[in-house]
């Protein structure tokens, strides 16, 4: 199987880094040229990884074809490109949807839309795709854990989700600096913060199957220092903030 990346940003150095470190057969992996340096150093690091010379030379030569172009690099270049019907295309792109990836294609075509995170390059993290496809499912769940949704516009929730990831840095960013600022040693806070958030992050994975409503609760003590700090962000509007922000994104989604 050859795989074939039109657009090298983050996400596709990520997912090529997962795939490179995992089990998953392939031949070879094309990647484009938009980006130089980042095509540059994944053919560096891995024997299997050329940069192809147009986007074109992808199509023609892969049997999978992954969009991780933005929506209007996408909107541009992929109705110029020639596919074949026996490809698969896995579309990274947040906010071209199925309808408008098959009138841009114009084949009968299998398409289907995936929100791979960074955390996929050490084969960590959910990747939700629509509409459920075994294949993909089987591929994805080599180097992360798949989520078949059914509906794409049930698929939009999920794609308000990965808008959270950089508030979740700001967070750990925040949290690290307020010890920094306390004489702390920057490689320690981070160290420190870091760490804890993996070990919470994990636990709630291994409890998840209960409401994480009784993790919240099991969390503090009467008195303590989780319930002063949980009540105090909420009187502060903290979390509807974040329910506000989480509702901005899912109705920008949904406009397209």
């Amino acid at each position: 199987m050859k795989l074939g990346f039109i657009g090298t940003g983050n996400i596709t150095v990520a997912v090529v880094n997962g795939i490179c470190g995992s089990k998953i057969t392939f031949k070879k992996i094309l990647v484009s040229s938009r980006n130089k340096n980042k095509a540059l150093k994944l053919s560096k690091k891995f024997k299997k990884v050329f940069i192809a010379k147009t986007n074109q030379e992808i199509v023609d030569k892969c049997d999978w074809i992954f969009l991780a172009v933005t929506p209007n690099v996408g909107e541009k270049i992929i109705p110029k490109l020639e596919f074949r019907s026996n490809q698969k295309i896995i579309s990274f792109i947040s906010t071209i949807k199925l309808a408008q990836l098959k009138k841009f294609i114009k084949k009968k075509i299998k398409i289907v839309r995936a929100i791979p995170l960074p955390p996929i390059s050490i084969g960590k993290g959910p990747v939700p795709i629509c509409p459920p496809d075994k294949q993909t499912k089987s591929f994805f769940d080599k180097i992360g854990t798949t989520i078949e949704i059914k509906s794409e516009k049930s698929s939009n929730n999920f794609w308000s989700m990965s808008g959270m990831m950089a508030p979740f840095y700001e967070m750990l960013k925040v949290q690290s600096d307020w010890l920094v600022k306390r004489g702390i040693n920057r490689d320690k806070a981070q160290k420190y913060i870091t760490s804890l958030f993996i070990a919470l992050s994990e636990d709630s994975a291994i409890k998840s199957k209960n409401h994480l409503k009784y993790l919240v609760s099991e969390s503090q003590t009467p008195g303590g220092l989780n319930e002063q700090g949980v009540k105090e962000l909420r009187k502060s509007g903290y979390y509807k903030s974040l329910e506000k922000s989480l509702n901005s994104i899912l109705k920008r989604l949904n406009k397209v």
